[in-house]
């Protein structure tokens, strides 16, 4: 089984599922699971951490970084 690792705190769950479409955009499998334990009826979304194959760290940050760069959002 390969070791996932963690490569980026989310704020939330929505937040997280951002990351992990820019992921999958890239080629490369994510999964996320909450940093903190959380009350199951609380309604508020606990942070949570973003997890890729430990052999896709270096691909996943430059995926994240490349994709969310000013520069690549708005065009001239």
């Amino acid at each position: 089984m390969t070791r996932m690792v963690q490569i980026a705190m989310a704020a939330s769950v929505d937040e997280a599922e951002e990351l992990r479409t820019l992921l999958s955009a890239a080629g490369i499998d994510s999964e996320f699971e909450p940093a903190v334990e959380h009350h199951p009826t609380e309604t508020e979304d606990a942070p949570q951490k973003v997890l890729v194959p430990e052999s896709e760290v270096e691909a996943a940050q430059e995926a994240i970084e490349a994709l969310t760069e000013p520069d690549a959002i708005v065009g001239d």
